[in-house]
């Protein structure tokens, strides 16, 4: 099922895909009730240390994780490998 939105494909909603050539690494067409959002997040410049447990504790004790924002699709995508977005705010 693939969606089209302002000329970008993407695979479904809320799933984030990267962007190579745009202004950030990532976007995901975010889908809330009937409200559709383009978030785009995460410099393209900077490395994910996902692996470094201190910078993801870190991040995410500084970040709300609110599903349709940004900081929520970082949580899902780049800064953890696995688990909820609660037992990651803990």
């Amino acid at each position: 099922m693939a969606i089209e939105y302002r000329g970008e494909k993407f695979s479904g909603y809320n799933k984030p895909k990267r962007t190579p050539n745009g202004p950030k690494k990532f976007a995901v067409l975010a889908k809330k009730g009937d409200k559709v959002k383009l978030v785009r997040f995460g410099d393209p410049d900077m490395k994910i240390k996902k692996d470094q447990a201190a910078n993801k504790k870190s991040y995410c004790a500084r970040s709300g994780g609110i599903k349709g924002q940004a900081t929520f699709f970082q949580l899902i995508t780049g800064h953890v490998k696995s688990g909820t977005v609660d037992e990651l705010r803990h």
